[in-house]
């Protein structure tokens, strides 16, 4: 729901920037990049600076880079074409669900498939409710409907596999990211504190780790 909710703001943002209708949907349709959308709609105007978008862009977005790569031991022995499938779907949400579930042994590949589906459905339908009744929902920040990911994601977090390896890569990486968002250009923090947390996970490796990889596989085969 809050996923229609933030379609429905971006429909009307992109309204009254300017984009007709059709432009709105299509550009949700194809894109299926929530802040990334937002960043480009406030970007756009009589005369649109295309380098300068796909820099803001680029970063927004290269959170991706980092996901896709966590999930690496998961598609590993997925065919290219169903592998990049999968991704184009990634999103934060199911990406969350999917890494937590493979740290407690499970390859939920599905999860990535469906969850996509629906969120990117959700977007869209949000989108054109947005559009064309995009009144109704002038200022969803005032509902705290842009807190519902992040309360999610933390959820995740403190749902999910407990250890001090796991605390200090969270500590580091949300320590990284603030001082980004304090000293750094917009939206690099998102990447700056990915990486932090996840050199201590490059160089503090779990006990293990490989063990439970190759069990994955196993069972994956059989």
């Amino acid at each position: 729901m809050f996923v229609v909710a933030f379609g429905a703001a971006f429909g009307l943002a992109a309204i009254q920037k300017g984009l007709s209708p059709l432009e709105s949907i299509l550009m949700s349709t194809t894109v299926f990049a929530g802040a990334s959308q937002f960043a480009a709609v406030d970007m756009w105007g009589t005369e649109v600076s295309v380098l300068p978008m796909i820099a803001v862009v680029f970063a927004i977005n290269s959170r991706h880079l980092l996901m896709g790569a966590s999930l690496y031991p998961m598609l590993k022995d997925v065919s290219p074409g169903k592998r990049y499938g999968l991704l184009l779907l990634l999103t934060d949400a199911n990406w969350a669900v999917s890494a937590q579930e493979y740290q407690s042994g499970r390859r939920n590949l599905e999860v990535i498939l469906g969850g996509g589906l629906v969120l990117w459905l959700a977007w869209m339908i949000g989108t054109g409710l947005g559009v064309y009744f995009g009144g109704l929902l002038q200022n969803p920040r005032a509902l705290g409907l842009d807190m519902v990911l992040g309360c999610f994601l933390l959820a995740m977090a403190l749902g999910g596999k407990k250890s001090p390896r796991i605390l200090v890569a969270w500590l580091v990486a949300g320590a990284a990211s603030l001082a980004a968002w304090k000293w750094l250009p917009p939206n690099m923090h998102v990447v700056v504190g990915a990486l932090a947390g996840g050199v201590i996970g490059l160089f503090w490796l779990e006990p293990g780790a490989q063990s439970r990889e190759d069990n994955l596989e196993v069972r994956h085969g059989d």
